[in-house]
């Protein structure tokens, strides 16, 4: 059944974000019988469960059948293609912003979040009183997603942003600053300043004032902030569902992913 001959839900791919996202889409391969779905309500039933929250078997009927989007989401998965596609719109979007398609600034920061009996990796965040997992990030000034990390819960900051942060050894060439929290001072300011030896990144810790009372927006901090809470406007990212962590970063993968083609569709074609 395509999406033509069904009614739509708000998760849906529009026109004009198909357009966008059609040619980074792995197309069938060649030979053989032609595919039964097309990609597009592929993608509309995987994108229904990141938002909508629900379990892969409670996929509405409607949909290609929960066995077959599940297949394509998790090949997907192995194969790299929801971080390549990510990466993609990201420059895309930040260069329809006027932007370079690599920042020089970015935003690091943690999210404990609770996990069901799933199983998998997990921990207690004694800091954050969760037991569950931790999301790392690290964001641009315009709060798009660079990379992500998800941990047992139980790890420290610092241990969680060295894991997240050995990519910037391979690649990353314009980045010289990242802003972060007092839970990332001490060693791990060296570290970052060490981890490539010609091009030094500069870790700035954003303190609070000791003056201040009650909630204050810290400059830069919010940026993090608020791309949490565009995930959490993900219902499968309420809590980590998950039982693979690298299941987990494919999700907030989908969700940054579903944000930025709905940014580009509003866009002109360039």
């Amino acid at each position: 059944m395509g999406m033509s001959e069904r009614k739509p839900y708000p998760t849906d791919l529009s026109e004009a974000e198909w357009k966008r996202l059609a040619p980074l889409v792995p197309k069938p391969k060649p030979g053989g019988r032609p595919p039964k779905y097309d990609r597009r309500e592929i993608l509309n039933a995987i994108l229904y469960v990141v938002r909508a929250g629900g379990a892969w078997r409670l996929l509405p009927h409607d949909f290609p059948s929960w066995r077959i989007v599940y297949h394509y989401f998790r090949v997907w998965k192995l194969a790299g293609v929801w971080k390549r596609l990510h990466d993609r719109l990201r420059k895309l979007l930040r260069k329809a912003a006027g932007r370079a398609m690599q920042p020089s600034a970015a935003i690091l920061d943690s999210q404990s979040v609770k996990t069901t009996d799933r199983g998998g990796e997990r921990g207690y965040d004694a800091g954050k009183q969760v037991n569950g997992r931790k999301r790392h990030i690290l964001v641009d000034t315009l709060g798009l997603l660079l990379v992500v990390c998800v941990t047992a819960a139980s790890t420290q900051d610092r241990d969680g942003a060295r894991q997240l942060l050995q990519v910037l050894a391979a690649g990353w060439t314009r980045l010289r600053l990242i802003w972060a929290d007092g839970a990332y001072a001490g060693e791990l300011v060296e570290w970052v300043r060490e981890l490539r030896e010609r091009r030094r990144i500069k870790l700035e810790i954003v303190r609070r004032s000791e003056a201040a009372k009650g909630f204050v927006v810290l400059p830069k901090r919010w940026i993090v902030e608020r791309t949490f809470g565009w995930l959490n406007k993900c219902r499968r990212l309420s809590k980590d569902y998950e039982y693979l962590t690298e299941t987990s970063e494919a999700m907030i993968h989908l969700a940054m992913i579903n944000l930025m083609v709905r940014r580009l569709a509003r866009r002109p074609t360039f």
